[in-house]
């Protein structure tokens, strides 16, 4: 017995008081959770007990699975994770927001921190990934190059590459790499990729990989996807389940696939996508998958990884590579006295073995072991194609346009 919920409770209950668990769901055999007309109707039907009876899983595991991403959600909104009061009068700043699945050591690691550091006046505000980036995007959107925040820590191309936003700031390169690092983890400075900065202004701490969930039980005769050309092929048309939540992995994604693939399949990608479809909408819809439930959910790698073996639903690290959503970290390069040793902490091995273990985001300290095989590639933009699009903010904009204009959302 768990102090959030009770094994009798109805699913629909669950997610709607505990909306991180939709994801956990979603990736042991539940994917029909996603569209909100099904849940309302098989989600009140069934509870966890019988939900657990009908895949053949063992129910104080996946009980056990929800209870560790609701505590990585909701337990540390405390003292050390949002100061309950901004301290104005500090000397340094810092912003961001961490990923869930690893929130709750992280901030318990800067609370010590903290503590051995109370000499550095610090005002800081370090919130859940889930709980957007908006507060951050406003503070950009009124900052100057005096008063802009020391340090910002977060996933995301759009918010570090618009023009409106951050992208004006970089191109007055104010920005720094104070990492220290050389060379970066093997994983991500080798013939293939490098996530170092040439320019020596952005950091990146770690990503976030995106990879196939493959549920075999639906692919009805075709053959498993194991690249993202199989995946944007016409078999796969309205039978796709895509991180539109996530942004920051889903623009990610769009950028990914554009630069692989162009226009067209961006196109291909919009007309994959299962949309959220009410039941009436179901039956006249000609998609593939009968059944409402997705062939292939593309989501981040920790997920993926936790699909028990015996499961009809099967990960999938593409040929090509997962498609990385990088965590970034930008230092102000006046403050580089006064911020160093928060950089030193938050690029630091330890930290950087946290979020490899814990979350499954491969981290980019030389001395992390990350526990990737040579299979396992990454797709990324690269620094060059970054710097040749000015704007990244506008491009993402257009392509989303494209996206909707396919798949029939908005």
């Amino acid at each position: 017995m768990n102090k959030y919920f009770d094994v009798k409770d109805k699913v629909y209950d669950i997610v709607q008081k505990y909306p991180e668990t939709l994801d956990v769901f979603s990736a042991n055999g539940f994917e029909q959770l996603q569209n909100e007309a099904m849940r309302k109707t098989i989600g009140k039907t069934i509870d966890l007990v019988m939900a657990c009876s009908m895949k053949k899983m063992n129910l104080e595991l996946f009980e056990s699975k929800l209870v560790d991403i609701i505590k990585q959600t909701r337990e540390s909104e405390d003292v050390f994770l949002n100061q309950t009061e901004r301290n104005e009068e500090a000397e340094t700043t810092v912003l961001g927001v961490l990923p869930c699945p690893v929130r709750i050591p992280l901030m318990e690691s800067f609370k010590e921190w903290m503590e051995a550091n109370k000499d550095i006046s610090l005002d800081y505000e370090l919130k859940a990934a889930n709980t957007g980036v908006e507060w951050i995007r406003d503070s950009i959107k009124n900052a100057t190059e005096e008063n802009i925040t020391d340090l910002f820590m977060s996933a995301g191309f759009d918010l570090f590459f618009d023009e409106e936003l951050m992208g004006k700031f970089k191109k007055r390169d104010i920005f720094e790499d104070m990492s220290g690092f050389e060379r970066l983890n093997k994983d991500f400075d080798n013939e293939q990729i490098s996530l170092k900065d040439p320019a020596g202004q952005y950091s990146v701490i770690s990503v976030v990989p995106a990879v196939f969930l493959v549920n075999t039980d639906e692919l009805n005769g075709r053959r498993m996807p194991l690249s993202w050309e199989e995946l944007l092929s016409p078999e796969f048309e309205k039978s796709i389940s895509l991180p539109l939540n996530d942004f920051d992995l889903f623009n990610a994604l769009l950028l990914s696939i554009y630069k692989e693939f162009g226009e067209d399949g961006i196109r291909r990608l919009g007309r994959a996508h299962m949309r959220s479809m009410t039941p009436a909408e179901m039956v006249k819809s000609n998609r593939k998958s009968e059944s409402g439930i997705p062939t292939v959910t593309v989501m981040p790698y920790l997920f993926a990884k936790m699909v028990r073996e015996e499961s009809p639903l099967k990960a999938v690290w593409p040929k090509e590579g997962a498609v990385i959503s990088p965590i970034f970290l930008l230092a102000k390069k006046s403050s580089r006295e006064r911020i160093q040793p928060l950089v030193d902490f938050f690029m630091s091995k330890e930290v950087g073995q946290m979020l490899a273990t814990n979350g499954k985001f491969p981290s980019t300290h030389p001395e992390v072991v990350n526990n990737l095989n040579e299979d396992q590639k990454f797709m990324w933009l690269g620094w060059d194609y970054i710097n040749n699009h000015s704007d990244l903010g506008a491009l993402i904009k257009k392509l989303m346009d494209i996206f909707y204009e396919e798949s029939g959302g908005k």
